[in-house]
């Protein structure tokens, strides 16, 4: 039964497996949606660069995650106007094939209500015909949405803390003015990010960039700075979206090495206003 209303009753549904597949062709679209570019990526980019096929960005694994999330509908119904999207994590237990059908099961792992506003979180593990591929986590944030009487959660404002000093690495990318148009092909076709009259029902002034395509340049960012861009390297990454991106605005990430194989990471605009914050990323050394 769909409600109209979060409840800590939720947790623990489990939501029917989906089956999802993906091509090259997908893949490289995703590339060039998260701002990879040929002189420096074309691995991503061109599947003529491997006897396999291209190489996949590990963050692609957020794509089909997003249908997990989609599955929440199922349970209770949300206005999407008053949804945000609160943290996502995944970890690659291998790296991603440029072509696979996968099974992904799913289920609600933690509904929290924090007053004002709820929050409700989603996980889920991808399998294909060779096992285990990945797993990840996300969170919306429904405004509004508190107050049904569950638990608070745990405080999360320490977690993943940059330390007080310099950061070890610092990569800047630059985001372009069709970004938020390319990124959407690749399956997230909510208007808010591509049309101004929807964007400015929702209460802002114009479309900004999916809070999605923001997390895929950081994760180019860990890929490149931590993994010499080596796929097969990046292991995980989690953060919070902390802030919007507009078109054309640059994401500086910001590196702080915690550690044997991980990194605290904080994603930044040229102005330096966070964008991505608590983020951590771990890799094969």
């Amino acid at each position: 039964m769909v409600t109209e209303t979060l409840s800590p009753d939720m947790v623990g549904h489990k939501f029917e497996p989906l089956t999802i597949s993906w091509r090259a062709k997908d893949t490289m679209l995703y590339a060039l949606g998260v701002g990879a570019k040929p002189a420096d990526e074309l691995d991503f980019l061109y599947e003529g660069q491997h006897r396999m096929g291209p190489k996949v960005l590990p963050t692609y694994a957020v794509i089909p995650a997003l249908r997990a999330m989609g599955n929440i509908r199922q349970v209770v119904k949300l206005k999407i106007q008053r949804l945000l999207h609160g943290e996502q994590g995944f970890e690659l237990l291998r790296p991603l094939p440029s072509e696979t059908e996968i099974t992904l099961e799913s289920e609600v792992s933690e509904v929290w209500d924090k007053g004002k506003a709820g929050v409700i979180g989603v996980t889920a593990l991808a399998s294909d015909k060779d096992g285990p591929l990945f797993k990840s986590h996300s969170t919306l944030f429904y405004i509004g949405g508190g107050g049904f009487g569950g638990e608070p959660g745990p405080s999360t404002k320490d977690k993943n803390r940059p330390p007080e000093r310099e950061p070890d690495l610092v990569i800047d990318y630059l985001t372009q003015p069709e970004q938020g148009a390319l990124y959407r092909l690749s399956g997230d076709r909510v208007a808010l990010h591509i049309d101004p009259e929807f964007a400015q029902k929702a209460g802002y002034d114009k479309p900004f960039m999916h809070g999605l395509c923001t997390y895929g340049f950081v994760g180019r960012a860990i890929l490149n700075g931590l993994c010499s861009g080596n796929a097969d390297r990046f292991v995980s990454m989690t953060g919070r979206f902390a802030d919007t991106v507009q078109f054309e605005d640059h994401i500086v990430t910001k590196f702080w090495r915690d550690g044997e194989g991980a990194a605290i990471v904080q994603a930044e605009d040229q102005n330096g206003n966070v964008v991505l914050s608590q983020a951590r990323a771990t890799f094969k050394g």
